[in-house]
């Protein structure tokens, strides 16, 4: 059995990094072990250099708190301006003693007046908690499952984002070792 640890205790990102292992390697056991991690950056990263860089500090220091483990999954949500809007998205980067892999998630345009409350400096989750007087909804269904109805909710979008970093994983004889 194989051990991951990912850099959260948030409950959507510890299963959807389970769910995303469990699809490319579905002969294998893993036991997924979350950890609470400060965000190495911002409550809120802004841009896409800055919710990377929280990824890969995340799965960085997971490594260095449990170097025990077989995986170390950094998981960081972010939002970017762009001149249609903000959109929202997130990093997920997967280390292991040998390799790294990394991918985003897909993304879609936060409607006005949430961006406009991210813009004021409210953290994304406490933004539409406040516009859709709901409680913790980071932990739950998250921006995308209120608003699509939970066609899609927080974790679908991540897990293939998880998928997508385990490719050098799943096929390590066309990526060379990188860490």
């Amino acid at each position: 059995m194989q051990k991951v640890i990912v850099a959260s205790s948030n409950p959507v990102k510890v299963r959807a990094v389970l769910e995303g292992f469990k699809a490319m390697f579905p002969g294998e056991e893993f036991v997924h072990i979350g950890l609470k991690f400060d965000s190495p950056v911002s409550d809120q990263p802004m841009d896409d250099a800055e919710t990377r860089t929280g990824a890969i500090r995340r799965a960085e220091m997971a490594r260095k708190i449990s170097a025990d483990a077989d995986y170390w999954v950094g998981v960081e949500g972010g939002v970017d301006e762009e001149p249609e809007g903000m959109i929202v998205y997130a990093w997920v980067v997967i280390l292991s003693k040998e390799r790294s892999g990394q991918a985003r998630s897909a993304s879609f345009f936060l409607p006005p007046e949430i961006a406009e409350l991210v813009r004021q400096g409210k953290e994304l989750g406490e933004a539409d908690d406040l516009f859709f007087s709901r409680s913790n909804s980071k932990q739950e269904n998250g921006a995308i499952g209120i608003l699509t109805a939970d066609a899609i909710d927080r974790q679908r979008l991540y897990e293939p984002a998880v998928i997508m970093a385990l490719i050098p994983f799943k096929n390590p004889e066309l990526y060379p070792l990188t860490v």
